[in-house]
């Protein structure tokens, strides 16, 4: 886990930094919240944690920025010293995902580093995307520039093997085998199912992403 702590109190950064790299975490720190900011655009930060009331930029606004353009979502945790409910309903609001108030525990703050972490990565969708085409493997739903495309079982299963291939050549046997086990169809199945996969995924859009390679097998790829 790569950790973002952006604290205006030097010595409470730095004890916290310290803190999680006992546990083996990787920690970056900045004093403002342009330079948090700043940071965040240059990496890729799986935790943040931000106090509210900061010079240049203050918690809130960094949060809401954060949200806007990470790529990856991460988890923000508000760390300050203001406790009232407004305080707190305002950085909910914002987008945070906890709100702990200082005076605190380092224990406590690791601990709730571990759960926003944790319940993050199992409502994280994951998927697979190449150019405008996006594979969502928890729900199994395929979208072209964000049109849903229906697809039948095999034909979705044929997609997910040629998209973690691609842009490499994956042969006919291999989607054979990928498809039937070893309860092989006649000659024509696969052709039929590349046909039907190539009507929804590439006819309605006009670029091709699926690809014949002679005497090989298929590919995906943006060309």
């Amino acid at each position: 886990m790569r950790i973002l702590v952006v604290e205006d109190a030097r010595a409470i950064a730095q004890s916290i930094t310290e803190y999680l790299n006992l546990f083996g975490y990787t920690c970056d720190y900045a004093y403002d919240g342009l330079a948090g900011l700043q940071l965040a655009t240059q990496n890729e930060y799986d935790i943040f944690v931000l106090d509210v009331a900061m010079p240049r930029l203050n918690g809130l606004d960094l949060c809401a920025r954060l949200k806007e353009s990470a790529d990856n979502n991460p988890g923000i945790i508000f760390l300050t010293a203001r406790d009232t409910l407004e305080d707190k309903l305002a950085g909910f609001a914002r987008g945070c995902d906890d709100y702990l108030v200082k005076p605190f525990k380092l224990e406590e703050l690791k601990a709730r580093i571990e759960a926003v972490h944790q319940r993050r990565a199992h409502s994280v969708a994951k998927a697979l995307k190449l150019g405008p085409l996006e594979v969502n493997l928890n729900t199994c739903e395929v979208f072209r520039e964000s049109k849903l495309i229906p697809l039948t079982k095999n034909c979705y299963k044929l997609l997910v093997v040629l998209l973690k291939n691609a842009p490499a050549v994956v042969s006919r046997e291999t989607l054979t085998h990928e498809l039937w086990a070893d309860d092989f169809p006649d000659s024509d199945s696969l052709k039929s199912h590349i046909y039907r996969l190539r009507q929804e995924i590439d006819k309605p859009f006009g670029t091709p992403l699926i690809h014949t390679v002679q005497g090989k097998g298929f590919r995906m790829a943006e060309i």
